[in-house]
This record gives structure tokens, C-alpha cells and sequence, in this order.
């Protein structure tokens, strides 16, 4: 038995089986390469679902994690420490926001920017007790706690963990004349993706950030971001909703903001809309401590001085028109932004994950969607070359399976 065998057969065992993984054991990892515990080589075209934009193990990010371990990791918030401060001020500044309120986890954030939502619209906007509602979209994955699932239109995400959070509703994704329909004085907010990334990374209709934005604006609701995924550099821009020149009022942040060092998460957004939380109402031990805080500041400082962003832009058109290149009979279509890209195959493809473990067996790790999308999302250190190394490796198993 291989190292590989042993270790999912421990994790087989012993762990709930509520994931479906490719079969690689990962021990180490370097930029946009990780290594097994058999010592195969293979490139991460995952990137831990956009947590790790830094690339893997990022050096300044290893570098001020152990220094800061070594001084101070955790305080809760019944003490301040001395990197909240800096790391609020720095996210705000680079953002554009006036406040932020860091929380650890995507789902985390999401809550929060739920209940601050609710509570603006209820002490802000005037609505009735209880009567707030939140307009989503089908296809959305905001999370999997039980107040997120309860507005998730997959059932695999909701079956058996009813009931389920009331004052939702759920619209078509990009269709604009339905959120125009559903608006009325109890709507306190708009929650959306700017792209769709469980759904097979999926952008809306050129207009409909901009429109959502004149709605809301129309309306006195809040627009909601969620670029957990999206953001920070993913799509060649900080923010994926900068394509249409919006400015939500508030915006989800997670993953890529520690570089895929620890959990952070946090939300965005002005004075009117944060200032609706009193001490006490909401918060969490983890929350803003010391040692998340400083390899987050880090995390930024390498996105922005290391010109990811730009990076991301100019080596996604590239990637793109090389994958669009590939004549194979099971693609059906490439769509994406920046370097967060969906291979969209067709029916008779026999599904996306057959091509993932057969780029796995070739060294090169990816990740199926909703059974017929490949998802592609290196970390944003990668290079001309290494792209170029990856899609001849893709078209050689797309044309081949």
C-alpha cells in the first residue's frame, strides 16, 4: 500500500465523509506547485478556491505568521491588540470603505453581513419587525451554514436540515425585470455574486451590477457583494464588481485575504450601515486577532506590491485565447475573467470529473463544478510559461478522453 492509500484510508476511517476530493494527498506546497506524500510533483490549478492568490506558502506571508506566533496569536476581543487597528485601516483605505468588521470564515462574513443587512433595514430604513427580506439569486453558494443554505436553490445543499431561515427570496441570476417585480419597501438588501463561482464560473449579463445598483439606489435597499471568491485580484481587477464601475454598500471578503495562511474573513462598508452594531450584538472570539490580522496585512501588501491584480488581468486574456484554441469535440464553451476560468463541457463529455483525474494521473490538479465545468483558478504567481505548460497538458487529455 502506498503513503497516498494509507492516508485516505485513515481519513476514510475516521472522517465524515462529507467531501468528495481528488485522490492526491498533498504534504508540501510552493507557489503554484504541491507535492504529494509519494513525492509527486503537480501544479494547483485550484488554488484552494482562490484562498491561496498569494501562491502557496508565499515567503512575507510565512515570514511575518511565524514572527507574529512567536509574540502574540490570540487575545479575543476583550482585549484590543495592536494589528486590528492597522489591519482595519489598511483594508478600508485600500477598498474605499470607511469601516470593516473582521470574522474568520466566508460563511462567517456572510452571517454578518446578513444581520447587518436586517438591522439596517429594520433601524435604518424603517421596515416592520420581522418583516425584512433579502433578495438572492439561484445558483448562488454564499455557504453551507444553516441560515446560508436555507437561500441556496441546490437541493444537495439543503436536504435534510430543514427548517429553514424564512425572509429570502430567490430570483433568476441576471435577470434584472425580475428583481424590478420583487421590489417592494420590505426588501432591505440585494445579496449577489458579481460571478458565480460554484455554479461553473458564470458572469451575468453585461449591465446587471450597474442595474442592481440603480434598483437598490431607487428603492433605499443596501447592495450586498459577495466577492469571497471573486475578489482581491481573482478576476483582474481588486473586485470583481469594479467591471461594471459599481460601489456596493457592503462587500463580503475572505480566502485570498490571508493568502491562504489562516481564516479571515470580514465585511466592507460606510458608517450607515456599519454603525448599526453595538458591543455585545455581534462578534467572535477569533475574530480580528493578532495573528490573522498580521498575515493579512501582509497577504495585501504582497497582492498589491507584487502587481497580482495586473497579473491576473493580462495573463487571463492570455489564457483564455490559448484555451480557446483547443479543438476538442467535448468543449463546449470557455468563459471567465481574469484567471478564474470555467471549461464548460458538453453532454456527451460524460462529465468534468473523468478530465480532472486524468489531468490529475498527468500532473496537474483541478477541480469539477456541477459535473460538466472544469474550474481553473492558479495562483495569481504564475507565469506565462506555466500556463503555457498547463494547456498543452489539457489539450492533450481533452482531445484524448
Amino acid at each position: 500500500m502506498s503513503k497516498t492509500q494509507e492516508y485516505i484510508a485513515l481519513e476514510d476511517s475516521y472522517g465524515a465523509h462529507n467531501y468528495h476530493p481528488l485522490d492526491v494527498v498533498v504534504s508540501r506546497a510552493d507557489g503554484v506547485w504541491v507535492w504529494d506524500v509519494d513525492g509527486n510533483k503537480y501544479m494547483d490549478f485550484l488554488a484552494a478556491y482562490s484562498a491561496v492568490n498569494q501562491g502557496h506558502c508565499h515567503p512575507r506571508l510565512v515570514k511575518v505568521m511565524a514572527e507574529q506566533m512567536c509574540r502574540v496569536a490570540l487575545t479575543s476581543r476583550a482585549f484590543r491588540n495592536d494589528q486590528l487597528g492597522p489591519f482595519c485601516k489598511e483594508v478600508c483605505e485600500l477598498a474605499g470603505y470607511a469601516r470593516m468588521l473582521p470574522m474568520n470564515t466566508g460563511a462567517e462574513a456572510v452571517e454578518t453581513a446578513v444581520k447587518a443587512a436586517r438591522k439596517w433595514g429594520y433601524t435604518v430604513k424603517g421596515i416592520a419587525d420581522n418583516q425584512a427580506e433579502i433578495i438572492v439569486f439561484a445558483g448562488n453558494f454564499h455557504g453551507r451554514t444553516t441560515t446560508i443554505v436555507s437561500f441556496s436553490s441546490d437541493e444537495d445543499y439543503r436536504f435534510g436540515f430543514g427548517p429553514f431561515t424564512p425572509g429570502f427570496r430567490i430570483l433568476p441570476y441576471g435577470d434584472l425585470d425580475a428583481v424590478k417585480l420583487a421590489m417592494n419597501p420590505n426588501v432591505c438588501a440585494v445579496l449577489v455574486e458579481p460571478i458565480q463561482g460554484e455554479a461553473g464560473i458564470v458572469a451575468p449579463p453585461e449591465g446587471f451590477l450597474a442595474g442592481l445598483r440603480e434598483l437598490t439606489t431607487e428603492h433605499n435597499s443596501l447592495l450586498v457583494c459577495d466577492e469571497i471568491q471573486s475578489g482581491l485580484g481573482r478576476t483582474g481587477r481588486l473586485f470583481a464588481f469594479e467591471h461594471e464601475n459599481v460601489r456596493p454598500d457592503i462587500v463580503i471578503i475572505g480566502k485570498a485575504l490571508s493568502g491562504g495562511m489562516y481564516p479571515v474573513s470580514a465585511i466592507l462598508a460606510d458608517d450607515e450601515v456599519m454603525g448599526v452594531f453595538k458591543p455585545g450584538e455581534h462578534g467572535s472570539t477569533f475574530g480580528g486577532n493578532p495573528l490573522g490580522a498580521a498575515v493579512a496585512r501582509e497577504a495585501l501588501r504582497v497582492l498589491v506590491e507584487e502587481g497580482m491584480v495586473e497579473r491576473s488581468a493580462e495573463l487571463g486574456d492570455y489564457f483564455m485565447k490559448r484555451l480557446r484554441a483547443i479543438s476538442s469535440p467535448h468543449v463546449e464553451l470557455i468563459r471567465g475573467k481574469g484567471l478564474w476560468i470555467g471549461i464548460v463541457l458538453n453532454e456527451a463529455a460524460g462529465g468534468a470529473r473523468r478530465f480532472c483525474e486524468a489531468l490529475q494521473r498527468d500532473g496537474l490538479l483541478c477541480k469539477e463544478t456541477h459535473e460538466t465545468v472544469i474550474r481553473v483558478a492558479p495562483p495569481l504567481t504564475i507565469t506565462r510559461d506555466e500556463i503555457d505548460w498547463a494547456v498543452d497538458l489539457m489539450a492533450k487529455v481533452l482531445m484524448a478522453q
